[in-house]
């Protein structure tokens, strides 16, 4: 097993240079200039030639690529054109927001598309598995934004006033304050060391950092705010996931073995729990990994409609300003996360079925 993890993390190198190439081309060849996107009416000739020659803009591109190559492999993502801020700062800042709202809606797109398609499987063709189907069906079809508004009209408007009501945007209410790690601990470490970024970046997931506190107003503030965006975020791979497990698990239930289960006694709920969900569960590991990929790069219009500043909402304001380094670094990172996640879901074939061998 640690061979294969190996070998799958060095066949990942490639992909990740090819990917960080391929975007830091085209990050270039956008029309516009990054210093009258970034500065506006402030820009002129003399600032943008300073501008160019400071951020190395003015060499040809594979030189730039080098040193942007040897730069990340030096762990230096480089500084913001825009926010005139190094990029990892950014990451640490905004990057918790994204996995927050990201893992949250994986969790509500899990639950209940697995618990949808499997009542929709061993309900077949009964009017449960037609209306399973049809919100499913809609929930596919229903665009991400349109979704996102709809919710926060009828949460926060319609039901405004009554115990179902949810705030429409942000992360927290206002005034209140969520004090990291480092000063609820009372720790003693140094700014700019690796131990302080990563008390910060855990500090930054509200939810985690409440609950390692024990902030209980802090933890249910934030599930409040979390809500809204989570459930629109989640709608389309719950949707996927409920077909998904029903298609499967139909398939599975229809096998020699799982008729003999049946022809043993068994009762249908040992025969769906036991024999039926592992071997069905195997396609729909591989499309929950997939959603997560999908759902941390794809939360740009999420985090705009509620206010939220993630990663997507960053990486769309950096490509508007041709902040380059923003949108390498982001797009790097994200790439990663997807090697990552899909090694796992490899390692959970093996778990889920035996018969599943690595070479």
């Amino acid at each position: 097993m640690i061979r294969y993890i190996a070998q799958r993390l060095l066949a990942a190198i490639p992909v990740l240079v090819g990917i960080l190439f391929v975007t830091f081309a085209l990050a270039r060849l956008l029309p516009s200039d990054p210093c009258r996107a970034a500065l506006g009416e402030r820009a002129t000739d003399t600032l943008c030639d300073a501008f160019i020659v400071r951020n190395g803009l003015d060499k040809p591109i594979p030189v730039q690529f080098a040193i942007y190559a040897r730069d990340i492999l030096r762990g230096d993502l480089g500084n913001s054109f825009r926010y005139g801020r190094p990029v990892s700062d950014l990451l640490v800042e905004r990057l918790p927001v994204t996995i927050e709202l990201a893992l949250a809606a994986l969790v509500i797109a899990t639950i209940f598309g697995v618990l949808l398609g499997t009542i929709s499987a061993v309900r077949r063709n009964s009017a449960v598995d037609v209306g399973t189907m049809l919100f499913a069906n809609a929930g596919v079809s229903m665009p991400v934004f349109w979704l996102g508004l709809m919710l926060a009209y009828v949460f926060a408007l319609l039901l405004k006033g009554t115990p179902f009501w949810l705030p429409p945007s942000g992360r927290n209410s206002p005034g209140l304050i969520i004090p990291s790690l480092i000063e609820a601990w009372h720790l003693n470490v140094q700014s700019g060391t690796a131990p302080y970024a990563l008390l910060t970046f855990i500090s930054n997931m509200h939810l985690v950092s409440s609950l390692l506190t024990g902030n209980w107003k802090a933890f249910g503030d934030t599930v409040q705010h979390l809500l809204l965006p989570a459930l629109a975020l989640a709608t389309i791979p719950m949707a996927l996931i409920a077909r998904m497990t029903r298609s499967s698990l139909l398939d599975v239930l229809g096998l020699d073995y799982i008729r003999t289960a049946r022809a043993k006694g068994l009762t249908e709920r040992t025969i769906v729990l036991r024999h039926g969900m592992r071997n069905a569960m195997i396609p729909v590991v591989t499309i929950v990994g997939l959603s997560l990929g999908g759902l941390l790069g794809g939360a740009v219009l999420t985090e705009t409609i509620f206010n939220l500043s993630g990663v997507g909402r960053t990486l769309f304001d950096a490509i508007q300003a041709r902040d380059y380094t923003i949108v390498q670094a982001f797009t790097l990172i994200i790439a990663i996360i997807y090697v990552v996640v899909n090694l796992f879901v490899d390692i959970l074939y093996v778990i889920l079925d035996p018969r599943v061998r690595l070479s």
